[in-house]
């Protein structure tokens, strides 16, 4: 037996360096930017601690349970024992740095995932080994689809009952249509799990519950000789299959190399054509040095993603950008934070290039020039002094008065634009009003700034009602913003109910005419237009086309008809709810060679839409939301007959021993109260996890009843 450590390396603690400048420095070939990604409770944020632990960034491991985790520092996220903002730190690991992302696991906490994703190299998805792919799984994985970002997938709590590796990853195959390679087979089953096999370089390790001690090369057991054997030769087949190289060697029966073989699984996993899996056990701290060995060996540098696509701004021409430290400045601004200690943070990634304290750049998705104040390495809510980032540096700095997320930083002489992040809609409203005088005159500035800091977050005034509406992704999202408005800013508000974030829209062609004229003692208004509005297909937004001919309206006119139009978009259709989903053409109207003006010309488009859309047979649109519950199969009948009493579809039914997975699509106005419901039905035994899926037509019935109540008001 061999005691030894898994490449191990514990460089010199940076957690307590305090204000000194970081100066060390990495190949860029040697640096990792990898976010840990999962469905909520699948353990990323215990997987993370251990991280930290083992690559000497903290010298304690910190536990969710126990409130004392480094990457959840705020008070909601301690209280609650989940991730609500996505955290950042940087560690090392094997002559390598490695900058992470923790992302929170919650669907209401979407954004954060897809900021993070957008300017993250890799990642490594976090998988339940019992409860295998859940809904919030799916939603991750998409984004990183979107973004493609190759990833390594960690099936973390094998010591559990019911853990089932091969399951797992049919489970990743089908649900995500994935081709995984597992690297890896447990030794030991649940309680018993104690260590792995390590199919690249045919070796067994056995990991002690302590953190403090080191992992043992131990000989492969006996009676897993045989399913070792067969499962490297099924690894190589895989790799083969989708590698020509390592596909000539096999079929010529010439050796492989381990060397081989990890080139192989780097080269596929790079370009994403397949998933390296790994297993272990985060909070037994058994398998997190070999999750790190898969982030050294299989995910991509800077160097290894295609270059960078950006918009020169002064051609609007597309070229690339080289990821170089020769190279001009450009970075996205990612995450925008308001710490009260230090003031407004922005998180930034580099992309090209390198910036030192004081330099001045420039922000080409808002025209303007900025100054940077301090740069900062962030580590959760800790900080620590950079004199310069580099390229592949993901940092914070202070003094950027006028960057908001998505934006892009760049050096003044070669300005560029990159893309920037879209975020969902919000699906949820509440009434929100402020419990005193004193109260009022601080809510502003607090709900200023959580919407700089979340783009998911919304804010408007109902002009009939003389509400302030707050809109955002779910009951947990704006009751968090609420707590933050409390304790952050000392605003103490009143909270009307939940209210769905309804929209409308039209089903049929129409043509319509808009007319505004008003005749007084002096010049008198004269605007004339004839509108085409169509329904656009479902979430196609707002189109509007000018198909004027032979001047019957001037050019100058036709902006502020679709700014009319704009407007009673805004305002809503015949249920008072925003309109989408529509194409707008403007063919035909008059003018006054003297009364015609900007603003008669707004008003006769906002006319023309309003009485369009009564003519269009428009419909509402509410959100639907995907539901996952997970319940014990003798209250299966009980959970499906609440659903259906929700107006509920049931999409499907996985059964996995004594546990039926029930997968569901429920309108967000059923969903309200069904957290107490679930738990009531099943005794509290049932889990359930829900996410917006898209926005669907009412059923007649409902919607009549919607408008007469509408009426009524």
């Amino acid at each position: 037996m061999v005691t030894t450590g898994i490449k191990e390396s514990r460089p010199k603690n940076l957690a307590g360096q305090g204000n000194k400048a970081v100066t060390r420095s990495f190949p860029l070939d040697k640096v990792r930017n990898i976010g840990i990604i999962a469905h909520i409770d699948a353990g990323k944020t215990t997987t993370t601690e251990r991280i930290l632990f083992y690559t000497g960034r903290t010298y304690k491991i910190g536990e969710v349970h126990d409130g004392t985790a480094v990457m959840d520092w705020m008070v909601q996220e301690r209280e609650r024992g989940i991730t609500i903002t996505s955290a950042a730190t940087t560690c090392h690991w094997n002559e390598h740095r490695i900058n992470i992302i923790d992302t929170p696991g919650h669907v209401d906490f979407t954004a954060e995932v897809e900021r993070s994703l957008r300017v993250l190299d890799g990642g490594v998805v976090v998988l339940d080994a019992v409860a295998g792919v859940e809904a919030q799984s799916e939603t991750v994985w998409r984004q990183a689809d979107r973004y493609g970002v190759p990833r390594i997938c960690f099936i973390n709590k094998m010591d559990r009952i019911g853990a089932d590796l091969q399951r797992t990853i049919e489970m990743i195959e089908d649900r995500l249509k994935a081709k995984t390679v597992a690297i890896q087979i447990p030794i030991g089953k649940e309680s018993l799990f104690n260590g792995v096999v390590d199919l690249v370089e045919k070796k067994a390790w056995i990991f002690p519950d302590e953190a403090t001690e080191k992992p043992e090369e131990v000989e492969i057991p006996a009676e897993l000789k045989d399913e070792v054997f067969k499962s490297r030769q099924r690894m190589i087949e895989k790799l083969a299959e989708n590698d020509d190289q390592l596909m000539l060697r096999y079929v010529d029966n010439q050796d492989i190399s381990e060397a081989d073989i990890k080139a192989t699984i780097r080269r596929l996993t790079v370009a994403n054509r397949i998933v390296p899996v790994v297993c272990g056990t985060a909070l037994r701290n058994k398998g997190i040095q070999l999750v790190l060995d898969a982030v050294v060996d299989y995910l991509p540098s800077p160097l290894d993603k295609p270059a960078l696509r950006v918009i020169e701004t002064a051609t609007g021409e597309e070229i690339t950008r080289p990821a170089s430290d020769e190279a001009p400045f450009s970075a996205l601004a990612f995450k925008v934070v308001s710490d009260p200690f230090v003031g407004r943070l922005v998180y930034f990634r580099v992309y090209s290039g390198k910036v030192k304290v004081g330099a001045q750049i420039y922000n080409s998705s808002r025209g303007t020039k900025e100054r940077l104040g301090r740069l900062l390495l962030m580590h959760a809510n800790r900080r620590e002094e950079l004199e310069e980032v580099d390229t592949g540096c993901i940092a914070a700095t202070l003094g950027l008065k006028n960057t908001f997320t998505g934006d892009t930083l760049c050096d003044g002489s070669q300005q560029v634009l990159l893309e920037t992040i879209k975020f969902p809609e919000p699906v949820i409203s509440m009434a929100i009003e402020p419990k005193s005088k004193a109260d009022q005159d601080k809510l502003g500035d607090a709900l200023s700034k959580l919407m700089e800091e979340d783009p998911t977050f919304r804010l408007r005034s109902n002009e009939e009602t003389g509400q302030t509406l707050i809109s955002g992704m779910g009951e947990l999202h704006l009751e968090v913003l609420i707590d933050r408005m409390l304790r952050e800013f000392g605003v103490q508000v009143r909270v009307g109910n939940p209210q769905v974030a309804y929209k409308e829209t039209i089903t049929v062609s129409v043509e319509a005419e808009g007319k505004f004229i008003r005749q007084t003692g002096g010049r008198g208004q004269y605007g004339h237009c004839w509108l085409r509005i169509e329904p656009g297909e479902r979430n196609s937004g707002f189109k509007f086309v000018n198909e004027v001919r032979g001047g019957a309206i001037s050019r100058e006119y036709i902006s502020p008809i679709e700014a009319g139009v704009r407007e009673a978009l805004d305002t809503g259709g015949v249920s008072g709810y925003p309109l989408v989903d529509i194409k707008v053409s403007v063919f035909d109207g008059s003018e006054h060679e003297v009364d015609s003006s900007e603003m008669a010309f707004k008003m006769a488009g906002s006319m023309a839409l309003k009485q369009g859309v009564e003519k269009a047979k428009p419909v509402i649109l509410e959100p639907i939301m995907r539901l996952e519950s997970v319940t014990p199969a003798s209250f299966m009948g009980e959970v499906i007959g609440d659903l259906n009493a929700r107006r509920g579809h049931i999409d499907g039914i996985e059964t996995h021993g004594e546990t039926c997975v029930i997968h569901s699509f429920v309108p967000l106005a059923e969903s309200f109260g069904y957290a107490t419901a679930s738990r009531s039905l099943t005794q509290g035994r049932a889990t359930y996890s829900m996410e917006f899926h898209q926005y669907r037509e009412v059923p007649n019935n409902i919607m009549e009843q919607m408008l007469a109540r509408t009426k009524g008001k």
